[in-house]
């Protein structure tokens, strides 16, 4: 036995034997590495256009589901706390209806001294009108006595004198009582402007504050910080659609989209044209394209969605597919 292991030959009969081996093993290792490719249905339906627009001229563009009255911040003019909250999201609220009431307290506060204020020169100027009305009456009467000698001189300067500085008293009561007014007039419309109310009738997309909070005027301090209320008419939505530069030229403004939500192409409805927006701007949103290039400027259009639709939302991306000029040949 020793010497049958004695007289093999390493690269003649060892070597072939590993390297059949090895081949075995590398086959075997591919069969059970090969990935799967078993086909399967996509998870996101690709969009598609339908109807007369299936084989027609057509412009695609993707689009964000907006208010018809865009999207509103709202904030606060004044700095303080919220005392209370009367906005909830997916609530409707009428136009001048109270969202919320920054701490008024100090204005109230101020209110009630200018209302005393003015209440104080009332009286001042009372006093002074009565007080230059019985000194002209004296006087009237030192006039009307023919004997020089019945009145002296001295009296008649002193009844001058008393109404002179009746007038001034009045008039300077009279210049209190309109500063102490401004100064109501000032604490009232402080007062208004902690009470943030609604600018138009529409539906509360988003709360971030809530009572006890302090905000800032003139909005949240940041650059990632939230609006406290957004705030927008979603009675019609309408769809901000993005047509590259290229192709805007092709675009039959006008007519109506066949408009989809994003990775729902069955479920598709008209939207109604609204307007074109006259300027041009940087493409914001992104297809992840392997050939889009980032610098592209598009052309927004907006259209209106349906009334009674429940497949939108605002923020939602959509699809949307519109007719193209019949004398031009708009991309596929």
């Amino acid at each position: 036995m020793t010497r049958r292991f004695a007289n093999l030959n390493f690269s003649r009969q060892i070597l072939p034997v590993i390297a059949f081996l090895g081949v075995v093993l590398a086959v075997i290792y591919i069969f059970v590495g090969l990935p799967d490719r078993q086909l399967e249905p996509p998870q996101q339906i690709p969009p598609r256009a339908t109807g007369a627009l299936a084989n027609g001229d057509r412009v695609a563009g993707a689009g964000v589901v907006e208010p018809s009255s865009e999207i509103i911040d709202i904030g606060t003019a004044l700095s303080g706390l919220v005392m209370s909250l009367n906005a909830e999201p997916g609530s409707y609220v009428a136009k001048g209806d109270l969202l919320f009431l920054v701490d008024d307290r100090a204005a109230r506060a101020r209110l009630r001294e200018a209302e005393a204020a003015i209440r104080e020169a009332q009286a001042a100027i009372a006093e002074a009108d009565t007080a230059q009305t019985t000194a002209q009456r004296q006087l009237a009467l030192y006039r009307q006595i023919d004997d020089p000698a019945a009145v002296s001189r001295t009296e008649v300067v002193r009844a001058e004198g008393e109404a002179a500085a009746a007038a001034s008293r009045a008039a300077l009561a009279r210049a209190r009582r309109e500063a102490a007014e401004a100064a109501a007039a000032r604490a009232r419309v402080e007062l208004s402007r902690l009470a943030v109310r609604a600018p138009i009738a529409g539906e509360i997309l988003a709360v971030n504050i809530r009572p006890g909070e302090f905000v800032q005027a003139g909005g949240p301090q940041g650059g990632n910080a939230e609006p406290y209320i957004r705030l927008g008419e979603t009675r019609p939505l309408h769809i901000r659609v993005d047509i590259d530069e290229d192709q805007a030229g092709d675009v039959a403004l006008g007519a109506n989209a066949i408009v989809s939500p994003r990775g729902a192409a069955e479920r598709q409805v008209t939207a109604r044209f609204v307007r074109a927006e006259p300027l041009v701007v940087p493409k914001r949103s992104l297809t992840n394209s392997a050939a889009e290039r980032v610098d592209v400027r598009v052309m927004q259009i907006i259209y209106a969605l349906p009334p009674g639709s429940d497949l939108f939302r605002v923020g939602q991306q959509v699809d949307a597919f519109i007719p193209a000029k019949p004398r031009t040949g708009a991309r596929r």
